[in-house]
């Protein structure tokens, strides 16, 4: 049921009745993207024929035992059968101060995720500072994997396999990421660079 207007709970806010229905939904489209019928999927999660086809049409609202019988059954947490409940935010904000992003922290340098960890990973966003003399090695990635990388402040050397090539602030370039590479602090001074990453 909508909340009244007098009701003091959000509009956006997800109640367990929307939760359910999710969960009911996300299972039927789960089995149905694996091809099951309901008698496969019964067997493999040990949960009545009957009861998820009530489930399935939302005539029944799954208890935590039996949605944890039904996540395992499709290889599944709790908690991704029951993701996306509620609308994702149009607006994803993630703030200076927010820790949770801070990938790596050392002597070399300090890597800061700026995309969601949620985020499917084909596009990943990054802040990477450079100390002075410091540098970020890495290995080849993906075929088809490529980098662009904006320079801040400071001077960097970019290596890409065999080539390699120095920028100044406010300087870009793209390269192969899918044979070793590396972000060079060619300077005594720190170097902070914006790097996205695309998996192809």
């Amino acid at each position: 049921m909508s909340p009244k207007k007098t009701d003091p709970t959000p509009a956006t806010s997800t109640s367990a009745e929307d939760v359910s229905r999710h969960v009911c939904r996300r299972i039927h489209e789960l089995r149905q993207q694996r091809g099951w019928s309901l008698d496969v999927l019964s067997r493999a999660s040990g949960v009545s024929r009957s009861m998820l086809s009530q489930i399935e049409r939302e005539q029944a609202n799954p208890t935590l035992a039996v949605t944890v019988k039904i996540a395992g059954a499709l290889g599944l947490s709790m908690a991704e059968l029951v993701e996306q409940a509620g609308h994702a935010p149009v607006i994803e904000v993630i703030r200076a101060e927010d820790r949770s992003h801070i990938f790596r922290s050392d002597q070399n340098c300090s890597i800061r995720t700026l995309s969601p960890l949620h985020l499917e990973k084909d596009v990943e966003f990054y802040e990477v500072v450079l100390n002075p003399e410091g540098s970020l090695r890495s290995a080849a990635h993906f075929e088809g994997t490529r980098e662009f990388l904006t320079v801040q402040k400071g001077k960097v050397t970019v290596i890409s396999d065999t080539e390699s090539t120095e920028l100044n602030k406010g300087d870009s370039a793209s390269y192969r990421a899918d044979v070793p590479h590396e972000i060079r602090n060619s300077s005594k001074a720190e170097a902070q660079v914006f790097l996205v990453v695309i998996y192809q």
